[in-house]
């Protein structure tokens, strides 16, 4: 069942447009979400940068004599040089993504009470302080160039951005950190860390996976209905045309035809097609029917005609007519080699590919016949000289039959239009061939001269022979009006240098 599925045009074509539709929508929706969680994030980043540039112009502008604080909803750090946490936001429980762990400032010695520690240490404090002051700048410098060319209360303008995690008041959530630098006078180089929640970013995410979840196979099973339906009205005329194929095949009645659908399309074109092919098979075969007819009621007659005199001959041996008998034997030799080549013209048998003189095969087929002459100039062909021999036997044949007393036969070479042909034109002096049989006499057993007798007239096969062979050949075979008055046979075939 399956297999019969799948072996359906309507099933495959659903299915591929299904498979399409479906990669489209994943990568449209691979797409979406990128986008959407690239300009939230960006989104998210703006307001990070925002909040911290704030907290480090609070920071700026507050007297460095006085404590750092910081009043934010979102988490906040800000630290030294050193990594150490100087200020954080007041309900910061623990956070992650930023330089430290640490949620809460630890306790930092003033310059000044430094100083009062005693006469005797001042000096060395000083120095110490000038010393660790020192490596802090060395440090500074060497962590950032950008950094270290900042003046006091400056901000700086390339901010980092980081993901990480912060809980506040018990809750916990992701955030993306922005970290900015400031040089704070008499506190050195300070790092400010201020987080924007990532909630709304993965809020939108989830929900607009959620929707395509939902929404992409819906979509998909309407493309699949839609496209079953589509296809089954499309292919409905071809299934009428297969139907009606069939029936034909069936009842072997060729001149049933199938229907046509009003569409213009390409069913259409093929039920025309198809109509064509059996008006052409249909044909074939009352021609087939015909021949066979024919040549049955042809072969009848001297076969009738030979039993006889055998039958009297056998009898009475005195009465036996032997030239009679051998005529008869030959004609049924010349009917049955004319019914076989017929044959395996309609066979499809290729001509040998054989290089002859045209003029020279025409002078040795009218040698020897009475009132025939011969005009040729040299020119060659391709193909089988039997049969081509063949063709101009019966040329010579028919003209001589309808010949009053001279039969012309010219060989050409005509390089006119395309190509370069070889023309045999067999001209007789006799009554000439009526324009309105021209055609009908190159038909199989066609002979225009019902009243002369079958021992004269032949069988009506030899122009039909003629006009195949010339056709095999490639080239053509016509009937007009003689100069002379009567029938002038044109053969023309493709010549060879």
């Amino acid at each position: 069942m399956r297999g019969r599925l799948l072996g359906s045009v309507r099933s495959r074509a659903t299915l591929a447009a299904t498979l399409v539709v479906a990669v489209a929508l994943v990568l449209a929706g691979t797409a979406v979400l990128l986008s959407l969680r690239s300009n939230l994030i960006g989104q998210a980043d703006t307001e990070a940068e925002r909040t911290a540039r704030a907290v480090a112009t609070d920071i700026a502008i507050t007297p460095p004599n006085k404590p750092l604080s910081v009043e934010n909803d979102e988490p906040v750090q800000v630290v030294d040089e050193d990594r150490t946490l100087i200020a954080a936001s007041e309900d910061l429980e623990r956070i992650s993504g930023t330089g430290t762990g640490a949620v809460r400032p630890q306790p930092r010695t003033s310059p000044t009470t430094a100083a009062s520690a005693g006469d005797g240490d001042a000096d060395d404090a000083n120095d110490a302080d000038d010393a660790n002051d020192a490596d802090d700048d060395t440090a500074a410098a060497d962590d950032s160039d950008d950094d270290a060319s900042l003046e006091p209360g400056e901000i700086s303008q390339h901010p980092t951005f980081t993901d990480g995690t912060a809980t506040l008041d018990g809750e916990t959530d992701d955030y993306r950190f922005a970290a900015v630098q400031v040089e704070v006078k008499g506190r050195g180089l300070l790092t400010v860390y201020a987080g924007a929640p990532l909630s709304a970013e993965q809020g939108a995410v989830r929900t607009a996976m959620t929707v395509m979840l939902i929404g992409f196979p819906l979509l998909l099973g309407v493309v699949a209905g839609v496209t079953w339906l589509v296809t089954r009205r499309a292919l409905r005329p071809v299934e009428g045309i297969r139907g009606e194929m069939a029936a034909i095949t069936a009842s072997e009645d060729l001149a049933r035809r199938v229907p046509v659908p009003d569409t213009h399309d390409e069913v259409a074109r093929l039920a025309l097609t198809t109509n064509e092919t059996l008006a052409a098979l249909q044909s074939s075969v009352e021609r087939q029917r015909r021949f066979v007819a024919d040549a049955s009621h042809e072969l009848r007659s001297p076969i009738a005609s030979l039993r006889t005199q055998l039958e009297v001959g056998a009898a009475h041996p005195e009465l036996l007519d032997l030239d009679g008998a051998v005529q008869d034997t030959v004609r049924l030799q010349d009917l049955a080699a004319d019914l076989l080549l017929l044959a395996r013209l309609d066979a499809g048998e290729r001509p040998k590919d054989t290089r002859f003189d045209l003029a020279a095969l025409a002078r040795r087929e009218a040698e020897g016949r009475d009132g025939v002459t011969v005009e040729a100039q040299p020119v060659e062909v391709a193909g089988s000289r039997g049969q081509v021999g063949r063709v101009l036997t019966n040329l010579l044949d028919n003209a001589q039959r309808h010949a009053r007393s001279a039969v012309t036969v010219t060989v050409r070479r005509d390089e006119a239009g395309q190509g370069a042909w070889a023309v045999v034109a067999v001209a007789d002096d006799g009554d000439g061939v009526p324009e309105a049989d021209r055609e009908r006499i190159f038909e199989r057993f066609v002979r225009l001269d019902e009243a002369r007798s079958r021992d004269d007239g032949g069988a009506g096969l030899g122009l039909a022979i003629a006009r195949d062979v010339a056709v095999r050949h490639g080239g053509t075979l016509t009937v007009g009006r003689a100069p002379m008055g009567g029938a002038l046979f044109e053969l023309r075939l493709p010549s060879v240098q």
